[in-house]
């Protein structure tokens, strides 16, 4: 009897050692927080610095924009010597410096001689030096080409820190999902090693009181499938988890572009559920409204329509005729000859379409871009307010349904339990006790795949938030 006492003692320990109990982790296991993770992705996963490369694309254009209003200084030379004859030498240099409004200020020098050389360049023994203007009346004084470059330019440097947070927060996100999936299968993969474990030790007493004659023989079949089923989830925990691992490496990198592997070691953090709002940093959104002033999506759909306002007012100016006047003053190097008011050179430039089809034509299509542009925007607003709100009212549920199943794990094991105080009495079998253990498992499943749906939804109202700083 006292053998049979000691061999159920055993039997009822390991039923109550699988209930809401941790299993006992090696003591070199090491945490990487979520935090830590998103530290590392970013600062070196390599799409996160694409992202930034986009910014410095755009400044580098930018740079090339205001190149259209550096000063230049030219030279152009021609000489023609034939059989002894000088036929002529004809050099005209410039010194041209573009200004905002159109406006030009030029100074030059021209020295031209030779048998054969035109009247009209035709300069002083000395050469003939000048300062001049050239100013457009109509078309590209109020904006041009070279003003209209810069002005998009400038937009596009706007345009590309707003599209380079959309893409480090998708990288994020995707980064955050990976993450999210090693923890819920490394804690499935705990919570069927700790029920393998148990169900194993169950076989074990159940053998030994078979062999007391204290039990049936059939019940050690009903153990022993039990074991098998367990062993079965266990090495396909394993297998999730093991691939689950390898997608959250693809996200982990060091510097000069080395990939990281996931160490065994490494664990998920454990709690989670309490700082991923404050990691993510939508804790205040869920509790109160959000501003779409700001957003990445807004500000570079924003963009767009001021680059497209830009060339609308390009085609505006091309309504109106061209008119470009210059002017310049000459004198001569030589102080010892006297100059006068009257050498100068004057220029006048018009040209005007008559029906301006194609003028006209162009500056509608460019209105309707912009309303179509105005169009996407308003949508896009309309579409990241809704979502908001869906994914606020999805967090709110997801936080009452963990509180419900939080209490249903708990209640499954009160009568995982009392069938267990029943089963030392006599009062009930093996079968009920497998029963109410399967039902404790399916509910600590459903637990985990809650926590996981709550993760991930937090992720998600980050990415629409698409704020990664």
């Amino acid at each position: 009897m006292n053998k049979f006492f000691l061999l159920f003692t055993l039997l009822v320990t390991a039923l109550h050692s699988q209930t809401k109990t941790e299993p006992q982790l090696p003591a070199n296991l090491k945490e990487m927080s979520y935090n830590e993770y998103l530290g590392f992705v970013k600062k070196y996963h390599p799409l996160v610095k694409n992202a930034n490369l986009e910014i410095s694309k755009a400044q580098a254009n930018l740079m090339m924009a205001r190149g259209g209003f550096d000063p230049k200084l030219e030279l152009d030379y021609n000489k023609k010597q034939f059989q002894g004859t000088e036929y002529y030498s004809i050099m005209n240099s410039s010194f041209k410096i573009p200004t905002w409004y159109g406006i030009e200020v030029k100074a030059g020098f021209e020295d031209n001689e030779g048998y054969y050389l035109n009247p009209q360049n035709k300069t002083p023994y000395n050469g003939v030096a000048a300062l001049g203007i050239s100013v457009p009346i109509g078309q590209g004084l109020l904006i041009n080409q070279r003003m209209a470059d810069l002005q998009k330019a400038k937009i596009q440097v706007k345009l590309s820190q707003a599209e380079q947070k959309l893409m480090a927060v998708a990288i994020l996100y995707d980064a955050s999902v990976a993450y999210f999936s090693w923890k819920k299968n490394y804690e499935e993969y705990l919570l069927y090693q700790t029920y393998s474990t148990n169900a194993q030790v169950r076989y074990n007493g159940v053998e030994s009181l078979i062999k007391q004659g204290d039990k049936p023989a059939i019940d050690s079949v009903e153990a022993g499938i039990v074991v098998k089923n367990r062993l079965l989830s266990l090495e396909d925990s394993k297998l999730k988890l093991a691939k689950a691992k390898l997608e959250l490496s693809n996200f982990l990198w060091l510097e000069n572009n080395i990939p990281l592997e996931l160490a065994e070691a490494i664990i998920p953090e454990k709690k989670l559920g309490q700082t991923i709002q404050e990691t993510l940093n939508v804790s205040d959104l869920v509790n109160q409204d959000f501003s779409l002033l700001n957003h990445p999506k807004i500000e570079a759909l924003q963009s767009k329509i001021d680059m497209l306002t830009v060339e609308k007012r390009m085609k505006a100016n091309m309504l109106l005729p061209k008119i470009d006047v210059g002017y310049s003053y000459l004198a001569q190097p030589d102080p010892t000859i006297p100059n006068n008011n009257e050498n100068y050179k004057l220029g006048i430039d018009f040209y005007f379409p008559l029906f301006l089809r194609k003028e006209r034509g162009s500056l509608k299509i460019a209105q309707f871009k912009i309303q179509e542009s105005e169009f996407n925007r308003d949508l896009e607003k309309l579409q990241l307010t809704n979502k908001i709100s869906a994914q606020k009212t999805e967090i709110e549920s997801l936080t009452k349904q963990q509180k419900l199943v939080n209490n249903l794990v708990d209640d499954y094991d009160k009568m995982l339990k009392s069938e267990e105080r029943l089963f030392n009495i006599g009062e009930s079998s093996l079968f009920l006790i497998n029963t109410r253990e399967n039902n404790l498992v399916s509910a600590q499943l459903s637990q985990i795949a809650l926590e996981n749906r709550f993760y991930t939804s937090n992720s998600e109202l980050y990415k629409i938030m698409a704020n990664p700083n």
